[in-house]
């Protein structure tokens, strides 16, 4: 089993136990309080890198990484950062996240929200809009072609924004059959969490133009993004280096707005 499978299956086990304790009717009755979606696409075409900012406490393949007590209070500074969007882990297993972060930080920022996570099915999706969440992830190694279909359709209709990750150039093809508007290049293998900073080099050219490319993984600094943009990345999503950096707001102003 890789370590992408063990993942999922945890992310079952838990998404039984809320779906037990909240049916599905009940958390689409919590939309009607959600506030609207926010759109993040307007930022993403700008010229120069956006800059996806997430809330990470720890990863499978670096462990503890930040112990964030306050996380409205990190994502306060990213925003006030010109972060385009705050990307919150809600994986509680191996990430340390939840869904009380994506409403903490919901409630202390109005920059666009991505609900980190590995969704798998449409209750996740619903919980996600309804936690105040604008973009949900959505997977393609983790998901059948029928699923992964559904899923994307169900997001948009609840108004999310769908950020499609793929990792290889079978994953990527799948991605823009699926008509995917925005797509994120993991350097990580997620079976094998080995980093190849080649990865997205070789599949951006697999992506049509006028789809909006997301790197992932192994951004560091300023150089880093830079090398993506110049490889055709929009966007730059980062946790680990903003979350251990001591000053994440202008780490996030060091990586907004690189040029090729």
């Amino acid at each position: 089993m890789s370590v992408l499978d063990e993942i999922v299956a945890g992310v079952r086990l838990d998404l039984a136990r809320r779906e037990a304790a909240t049916p599905l009717a009940d958390v689409r009755a919590a939309l009607a309080d959600a506030p609207a979606p926010r759109d993040p696409m307007p930022h993403f075409r700008a010229p120069g890198s956006s800059v996806i900012a997430e809330v990470k406490r720890r990863s499978p393949s670096k462990g503890d990484l930040a112990e964030i007590a306050d996380p409205a209070a990190l994502a306060s500074a990213y925003a006030a950062g010109g972060a385009a969007a705050i990307s919150v882990l809600t994986e509680e297993r191996r990430f340390g996240g939840s869904l009380d972060d994506l409403r903490a930080v919901r409630a202390a920022v109005e920059t666009p929200l991505l609900r980190k996570d590995f969704i798998v099915e449409s209750y996740q999706l619903v919980e996600a809009r309804a936690a105040g969440a604008d973009l949900a992830l959505l997977i393609v190694a983790a998901l059948d072609d029928d699923t992964l279909r559904r899923l994307h359709d169900e997001a948009r209709e609840l108004g999310l924004t769908v950020l499609v990750e793929v990792h290889d150039e079978a994953e990527t093809e799948r991605a823009v059959a699926l008509g995917a508007e925005l797509v994120g290049v993991n350097a990580r293998n997620l079976k094998t969490l080995a980093v190849d900073a080649d990865t997205f080099g070789r599949l951006a050219p697999l992506v049509p133009a006028d789809r909006v490319l997301v790197a992932e993984s192994g951004i560091s600094d300023a150089r880093d993004v830079k090398r993506f943009v110049s490889e055709g990345a929009r966007a730059v999503l980062v946790g680990e280096a903003l979350v251990k950096d001591g000053d994440p707001q202008a780490a996030v102003v060091r990586m907004t707005g690189v040029e090729a």
